[in-house]
C-alpha cells in the first residue's frame, strides 16, 4: 500500500530501549521488563544480554521479570532538569527510585504517585506507557506506580 500525500505517515512504536521489553509493543499492557539470568552464576540482569554481566559467560536464558516491587530507596526531582526534559509542562516534583523484583534485581524508575506518598518498602508496579515525539513516533517507556493508582498510563 502507498502513502500518499493526503494520507498521514504511518505511525512507529519503538521501546525506549532496545531490549528493554517483552511482549508486543502494540499492546503496552501486556509488557514486562525483560530480564536474563545467567545458569552459570545465577546473576539476573535488566534487558536482553548475550553475556553474563557478573561472571562472563554466555549461559544466560531471557526471563519476564515480575510485574511487582518494594520500594527499596528514592529520591524526589524538585527542580525541572536541565535539557531535553519530556515531562509534564508545567514541571512538578517527582520521585525516582529503586524498585527490587522478585528476582532480586533492583530497577531504577520514576514513580508515579504524589511525592509525599513515597514510603521505603511500598509495593509498587510495573507500568508501561506511551509517549509522543515530535515526529510522531511513540516512544514505549515505563515507570511504577502503586496498586490502585489508576491505568491512564496507555
Amino acid at each position: 500500500m502507498e502513502t500518499g500525500q493526503n494520507s498521514p505517515a504511518p505511525q512507529t512504536r519503538i521501546p525506549i530501549r532496545t531490549g528493554l521489553f517483552v511482549g508486543s509493543l502494540l499492546e503496552p499492557e501486556r509488557l514486562r521488563l525483560a530480564g536474563t539470568v545467567c545458569a552459570t552464576c545465577g546473576e539476573t540482569a535488566l534487558g536482553v544480554n548475550k553475556l553474563c554481566a557478573n561472571c562472563g559467560r554466555d549461559s544466560v536464558r531471557e526471563i519476564a521479570l515480575g510485574e511487582a516491587g518494594t520500594l527499596w530507596s528514592f529520591t524526589v526531582i524538585r527542580h525541572r532538569p536541565p535539557g531535553n526534559y519530556k515531562g509534564p509542562d508545567p514541571f512538578k516534583p517527582f520521585g525516582v527510585g529503586l524498585i527490587e523484583l522478585p528476582q532480586g534485581l533492583r530497577v531504577m524508575s520514576t514513580i508515579e504517585c504524589p511525592v509525599e506518598d513515597l514510603r521505603i518498602g511500598m509495593r509498587l508496579l510495573f507500568k508501561p506507557y506511551l509517549r509522543k515525539e515530535q515526529d510522531g513516533r511513540e516512544v514505549v517507556a515505563f515507570r511504577f506506580q502503586p496498586p490502585g493508582a489508576g491505568d491512564e498510563h496507555v
